[in-house]
């Protein structure tokens, strides 16, 4: 394994999308377009479903490792007006899409959306219930941090409907847990998980970062052993990307000495997945692992998981808004994404007009690879239609190297990722990418694959 780690870590896309944000081509898009497509994309499904999320970029202080559009502050006095302008964002999208489509799953992220006292919270969802219809089995879902999620945030999500929450756990060791600036005791974490039981959440995941700076093996198999005292339905076990090139101060706060190299890093990995997988999990995607009875596997085992910006989800809807800023929206046709800036955005919003300010519209081609690389993503397996087989800009050389070194099995037209492959799954993608196949150069564009 360690011959192979050295031979495939290289830097690569995590394919929440296709093709990946470094290669969309509409850097000033045409905003009346992208409505067109949306518009369009609705009329092609007979169905006016969505999803919608929605980025909340407060936090109280920066965590050096997180590689999220965020604004750090203090000050809760910018809560409400942020509210209100995502509110008026989506009241714009109703006006051209009309107030019948029908929601069917919300997700919160941030930043750090328990940053929002419970009431503005409130007031934001029921502000987006008053102009739009909600599926009856509307999936409710936000991201927390256990140090500031309070009681009354959970009391108050419980009753307007939501059910499954994420920790941002990342690691237990104090020395890493100071080097990111993300300090919380397993005790707060026992807490407020047992908390968000009690009030009756369905689904709670943990996210757990390999790859961080001073982790060590024992640290994680530490973090492990206290995540299985919780046994939270899923996990997110991810690598940490490490890329200063983009997102500076933060991650520059620690050399490149300090983080653990190849086979050390994929060590952490192969640890924490045997003994997620001893614990009862399955692994149901590219760094996510589940309790069988959690909706995940079932999707999963029923082939209708689902990726997209937010993750992997049960929900298929392939239209998803994004609102607020610096979110992403997918026509599957097309996407587009709002103003990186606060000030910006918010301004943009409140002068009448939707923030996105770059995207992409999607070729024939575009959507053919895009499907291939979700089936990828989401089963592990992908039939290979014979324009895209036949391409100039297919890596058949790195194709070559995944069948002989026995990662992936390719007869005819399908490819099936084996369980010696998985944990290069982004290799494979790879492999299709004809956007990125056509580019010499990459080194700083993603993190690496391991």
């Amino acid at each position: 394994m360690s011959e192979l780690i050295r031979k495939y870590n290289q830097p690569g896309p995590r394919y929440t999308s296709y093709p990946t944000v470094p290669f969309w081509k509409d850097m000033d898009i045409d905003k009346e377009a992208w409505k067109k497509s949306l518009v369009e994309a609705f009329k092609v499904r007979r169905n006016k479903e969505v999803s919608l999320y929605i980025h909340l970029p407060f936090c109280e202080q920066l965590c050096t490792f997180c590689g999220c559009h965020k604004r750090i502050t203090k000050n809760h006095a910018v809560e409400e007006p942020y509210l209100l302008t995502v509110l008026k964002e989506w009241q714009l999208y109703t006006f051209f899409l009309g107030e019948d489509m029908v929601i069917k799953e919300i997700h919160l992220g941030g930043g750090t959306p328990t940053f929002f006292q419970p009431e503005n919270l409130e007031r934001l969802i029921q502000g987006i219930r008053a102009l739009s219809l909600f599926d009856p089995n509307v999936s409710l879902s936000f991201e927390a941090h256990p140090n500031n999620t309070t009681e009354e945030h959970l009391k108050t999500f419980r009753e307007l409907g939501f059910n499954r929450l994420s920790f941002g756990i990342q690691d237990y060791d104090p020395k890493v847990q100071k080097t990111i600036n993300r300090i919380q005791s397993f005790e707060q974490v026992q807490s407020v998980h047992q908390l968000a039981l009690d009030y009756g959440f369905t689904s709670v995941s943990h996210d757990i970062i390999y790859g961080l700076p001073h982790q060590t093996l024992e640290s994680i198999q530490d973090t492990i052993a206290k995540t299985a005292q919780l046994r939270p339905h899923r996990i997110s076990f991810y690598s940490y990307a490490h890329v200063p090139w983009i997102k500076g101060v933060g991650q520059r706060g620690y050399s490149e000495d300090d983080l653990p190299k190849n086979e050390e890093k994929q060590a952490l990995y192969e640890y924490g997945k045997a003994e997620l997988l001893k614990l009862g999990y399955e692994e149901i995607g590219m760094d996510h692992f589940a309790l069988p009875e959690d909706e995940l596997s079932i999707a999963h085992h029923k082939g209708e998981l689902h990726r997209n910006f937010m993750g992997y989800t049960t929900q298929s809807t392939e239209v998803m808004i994004g609102l607020g800023m610096s979110a992403i929206s997918d026509a599957w046709g097309a996407f587009a994404q709002n103003d990186k800036h606060v000030e910006d955005y918010q301004a943009t919003i409140n002068s009448g007009e939707l923030a996105v300010f770059r995207g992409h519209f999607l070729s024939e081609e575009d959507e053919i690879v895009r499907r291939l690389i979700l089936d990828l993503m989401c089963r592990y397996k992908a039939s290979i239609p014979a324009q895209i087989a036949e391409s100039e800009f297919i890596n058949q050389e790195l194709l070559q190297e995944l069948i002989s070194d026995e990662l992936i099995h390719y007869k005819g037209n399908e490819l099936e990722i084996l369980e010696k492959g998985k944990p290069f799954l982004r290799n494979v993608c790879m492999c299709f990418d004809l956007k990125l196949n056509q580019r010499e150069k990459r080194e700083q564009l993603f993190s690496s694959t391991i």
